[in-house]
């Protein structure tokens, strides 16, 4: 089962990897072709497209449940069944946000207090994201749906094609070489139009060629019609995620809060540090990913007798891969924030919140592992719950009560603390009421 769950990871893993590199190309181009104040406009629209993306990434990794299920049932219609609710009810939501995201941009950055000075930038900027939504949510939901059959490989040559596309074409459309025009900020928002757009081309030629199940043909497309009970139990899935995918990114606007009272050294180490664990998160995440498609699958062929074999093979390949990547950054912890952070003293401070923290994303990915195998069998409400009351009921309170006693590593502090719970929270759970449960298939 290990080398089942391995040869699934190193595709996702890599694709995680290439889509943050991708973004970080964007910025790069923006920030040093155009200005920093088109940085910022960039930055003004960011919570508007998390919160788009939170949402479709529930919905997204519900149906990856639900085709885990079907597909390890071998009920290939069932498979395409799904696939086609969930890939048309992405296209009327993309749709819908298209026409009122264009003509409410400008009130919802309003409400957002963008800065007068890059408004007309973030403007401009959200209206061309807005008008993308209905090809990048399908897109999205395409590739979530095939990983849940076990496919990681077509995605991560799906992303290839989207992200070094947009990596070429922005600075294309920043500088208006090969005489187009000159299109400034939009630029990305443009780039990732073509990029998206080719991919998805590209990812349906594909499995046409190769005749996968969930190829579009006339079936999926009958199946564009939403099935309503399909749709209920994705929701039923994907959107308690969601919410937990929200509240994370509301708790580190709340630590970030505590970081900037002590300085813009620590805000700068905070930004760093962020960037090399976020690096280390990218197996633990998609081992959890993993553990719940596996578990789906499972579940899907009853075989529940194999469950056990998948979250102690998840488990051992988390603290494996994680032992190696969390040792390096340890071993070469000076070096690596050397890539981000030049001042000694903030070098210094960023050193020692990485020497509190690094070790407990191994914790982390525990706890995703068997986070994600309940999702796998449509259990997600306590799973959420213990996932928001560690983040909301122990991490925050616990930086902020530290803080005044050990400074700013007390804030690190609280990371730690809280994966800590988390983990004996979901393997009380795991070990006390869902592994005596009967899991059915969903639909």
């Amino acid at each position: 089962m290990w080398q089942i769950l391995l040869v699934f990871l190193v595709p996702l893993m890599l694709s995680n990897v290439l889509q943050s590199a991708s973004q970080t190309m964007a910025s790069i181009w923006i920030g040093r072709l155009i200005s920093t104040q088109a940085l910022g406009a960039v930055s003004a629209v960011f919570p508007i497209v998390f919160l788009l993306f939170s949402f479709v990434f529930g919905v997204s990794s519900g149906s990856s449940v639900l085709v885990g299920q079907a597909f390890g049932a071998k009920d290939f219609h069932k498979v395409k069944k799904v696939a086609g609710t969930v890939l048309g009810a992405a296209l009327y939501l993309g749709i819908f946000v298209a026409i009122v995201g264009t003509i409410g941009s400008s009130t919802v950055l309003g409400w957002l207090a963008t800065p007068p000075d890059i408004l007309p930038q973030s403007d401009a900027y959200a209206r061309v994201i807005f008008l993308t939504m209905p090809i990048f949510f399908v897109y999205f939901v395409y590739v979530t749906i095939l990983r849940g059959t076990g496919d990681s490989t077509t995605p991560f040559y799906t992303l290839i094609v989207s992200s070094v596309l947009a990596i070429i074409v922005t600075p294309i459309f920043i500088v208006g070489l090969f005489g187009l025009p000159k299109l400034g900020v939009v630029s990305a928002a443009v780039a990732g139009v073509i990029a998206n757009t080719a991919a998805l081309g590209w990812l349906l030629y594909y499995l046409a060629r190769k005749n996968h199940p969930l190829k579009f043909d006339r079936e999926t497309l009958s199946d564009m019609w939403i099935d309503w009970n399909i749709l209920g139990a994705v929701l039923r899935i994907g959107l308690p995620t969601a919410l937990q995918v929200m509240m994370v990114s509301l708790a580190e606007i709340a630590v970030i809060s505590f970081v900037n009272r002590f300085g813009s050294s620590a805000t700068a180490a905070y930004g760093a540090v962020n960037q090399v664990v976020g690096y280390v998160q990218f197996p633990a995440i998609s081992i959890g990913i993993a553990a719940s498609i596996f578990g789906a699958q499972c579940i899907g062929a009853r075989r529940e007798d194999k469950l056990g074999s998948v979250v102690r093979s998840a488990v051992g390949l988390n603290y494996a891969i994680g032992a190696v990547l969390i040792g390096a950054c340890y071993l070469f912890a000076w070096f690596i924030l050397g890539w981000f952070i030049t001042d000694p003293n903030t070098l210094r401070i960023a050193h020692q919140l990485l020497m509190i923290t690094l070790w407990s994303y191994a914790v982390f990915g525990n706890s995703a592992v068997l986070s994600g195998l309940m999702r796998g069998s449509g259990t997600v409400l306590w799973p959420t719950v213990i996932g928001i009351f560690a983040i909301w009921g122990v991490e925050v309170p616990a930086a902020y009560l530290l803080m005044h006693r050990f400074g700013l590593p007390g804030v690190w502090l609280g990371y730690p603390i809280a994966y800590c719970v988390a983990l004996a929270l979901q393997f009380s759970y795991y070990e006390f009421v869902w592994k005596r449960k009967t899991h059915e298939r969903l639909v």
